[in-house]
């Protein structure tokens, strides 16, 4: 088994609601809102820690994209 580099390693394949609401252009305050309302795709880590997966994070976004695409035709 290969081992993998540390390019590899440090991807993230997660990213904090912050980072993902900047990511969105919407205030912390509307991420973690959109998180509680389940706008926004999230796993929980341990109690406390959310975390919004990269993959689940582009996928809606591409959903949202083609359901706007479709409204416009």
């Amino acid at each position: 088994m290969a081992e993998k580099t540390s390019s590899e390693l440090r991807e993230q394949l997660c990213i904090s609601i912050p980072t993902a609401a900047r990511m969105l252009g919407v205030s912390r305050n509307t991420g973690y809102s959109m998180a509680r309302l389940g706008q926004l795709p999230v796993i929980r880590c341990g109690r406390r820690r959310l975390v919004v997966p990269k993959a689940a994070l582009e996928k809606m976004l591409q959903e949202a994209n083609q359901q706007d695409e479709k409204s416009r035709a």
